[in-house]
């Protein structure tokens, strides 16, 4: 039996910007993401078996423990390309990510799998393979699987590393919230009169050169999240100078602190995060 504990870091964007609809029903992205210092925790263990076995638990209740779960079809996906079929896998997910929030915790978590089984395994796949199989399952899995800063572009899935930047971090969500990223989509494509402002590019070349500006945030989902739900209208109101990630709920602040007090029977919020330079890394490995 050989275990490994993973950690797979939620995720902001900084930009997010909606180039076009694909033929496909997705949409083409310019967008540069960042991980953060918020983290799922992934054990992973395999054994032999007569058949391939697949066990998942957890300690969220907001998400299933079966094949509809990411990590359950990352895992599919891992044996098939590998063609392994006599090993018993068992995950055990410890939730701290908040679910349907714009963090990307389901992909990332899905990445944490690919990556753990690959080491596990001693690296059967390759790297490209990987990468094929996080492209597959959805746009944001190659990012987390790298991590640190990097600008994405057509659904996500292809990523470009570029300068870390060293920030701190603050974020809320509203607890009766939850949106899926179609949702979000789909309420962007109703907007009428939308904006174009080439924020991705204006950043990217500060980037390069050293230079952070803040106020070039911005993130196109934000406009019809705000218009279709009021908590989340609120949180842009009351918190001052805070940005919506990805298909929200989640705000987040710039800052070690947030600027309001927040309670916790209704909202869900982090203080004292951080952008770090890591994707998904293995934190401990045991051999029984």
């Amino acid at each position: 039996m050989k275990e490994v504990k993973v950690q797979a870091p939620a995720k902001i964007n900084l930009t997010l910007e909606i180039v076009g609809k694909r033929v496909d029903g997705f949409h083409d992205l310019k967008s540069i993401m960042h991980t953060i210092s918020l983290y799922d925790y992934l054990t992973v263990r395999i054994e032999q078996a007569e058949n391939l076995i697949i066990e998942l638990s957890g300690t969220s209740d907001e998400i299933p423990y079966d094949e509809k779960n990411l990590i359950w079809k990352a895992a599919e996906k891992f044996f098939e390309a590998s063609k392994i079929n006599n090993v018993k896998l068992s995950v055990y997910l410890e939730k701290n990510i908040p679910v349907q929030a714009g963090l990307a915790g389901g992909s990332s978590d899905a990445a944490a799998t690919l990556f753990a089984l690959n080491h596990l395994f001693e690296n059967i796949l390759s790297n490209e393979q990987i990468n094929q199989i996080c492209a597959e399952l959805g746009s944001d899995l190659n990012f987390c699987l790298k991590g640190g800063c990097a600008i994405c572009s057509s659904r996500g899935e292809k990523v470009r590393s570029i300068p870390f930047l060293e920030l701190p971090v603050s974020i809320v969500k509203p607890k009766c919230i939850k949106i899926s990223a179609k949702e979000a989509f789909e309420e962007y494509d109703l907007l009428e009169n939308k904006e174009t402002l080439n924020n991705t590019e204006k950043m990217l070349n500060l980037i390069l050169r050293g230079q952070f500006d803040e106020s070039l945030i911005n993130n196109d989902l934000e406009t019809p999240m705000r218009k279709k739900y009021h908590p989340v209208n609120n949180m842009k109101v009351f918190l001052k100078n805070s940005y919506m990630s990805g298909s929200g709920a989640i705000f987040y602040t710039l800052t070690p602190n947030l600027d309001v007090i927040f309670e916790p029977d209704e909202f869900i919020f982090f203080e004292n995060l951080k952008t770090i330079k890591d994707g998904v890394k293995i934190v401990e490995e045991n051999n029984v």
